[in-house]
């Protein structure tokens, strides 16, 4: 039986990959990556040689119907993206969805490990039994609707924030108690506690962002 390994990958840090994560590198027969120059700067710290193949959001079907064929092949794949868990915001659930459809006897086996949102979750000391997560604020389309939503919530709400729009997402957040998590598990790692408004005044606006945001 062919088999599917979702594999977590470090947000940051490279000693945050599982020991089971890297057993499932050295065992299958290809890795499919969002960009194989990120992932095989993981492979090497841990001088894995296992072949890659780039598979992200630009992907056409051409590619899917080659991943698809190499399962029918019984091979045995695993599915990373740049860091964290596939599947959350990136597009390796659209894949999975399609292989399961088209074979349905495919094992698909989930290798958990760091995941940026659990992560700010973790240390954010909001109460966190119950969230809602995100992802990405639309750039332009939707944006009024998704902040919206955000200001609605019931329950604290986790989203992504890239460096070039993390100012303009907390102005739009204005008087929120948040946690701001910025390049978390790397060597200039900052946590950022208060409202919005004050965090605006220190953030440096470089890296990769996770954003907390208290119920009201």
């Amino acid at each position: 039986m062919s088999t599917l390994y979702i594999v977590a990958t470090p947000i940051g840090n490279l000693k945050d990959i599982t020991l089971r994560a890297l057993h499932i590198f050295e065992e299958v027969d290809l890795i499919l990556c969002e960009d194989t120059r990120v992932t095989k700067k993981l492979l090497s710290r841990y001088n894995i040689k296992t072949p890659t193949q780039s598979y992200h959001q630009h992907s056409k079907l051409k590619k899917i119907n080659y991943i698809l064929n190499l399962l029918k092949q019984s091979k045995s794949l695993a599915l990373v993206s740049d860091s964290g868990t596939p599947g959350i915001s990136d597009p390796g659930n659209k894949l999975i969805n399609h292989l399961a459809k088209s074979l349905p006897d495919l094992k698909i086996v989930p290798i958990p490990g760091p995941n940026a949102a659990v992560t700010a979750a973790s240390i954010s000391g909001f109460p966190m039994n119950k969230f809602v997560f995100m992802g990405f604020p639309p750039h332009k389309k939707g944006r009024q609707k998704f902040f919206k939503e955000v200001a609605e919530s019931k329950y604290p709400v986790i989203i992504y924030e890239s460096p070039y729009r993390i100012l303009k997402t907390l102005k739009e957040l204005g008087q929120k108690e948040i946690v701001v998590g910025r390049e978390l598990t790397k060597k200039f790692e900052t946590i950022y506690r208060d409202k919005a408004e004050e965090i605006i005044k220190q953030i440096k606006p470089k890296g990769e962002f996770v954003i907390v945001i208290n119920k009201p």
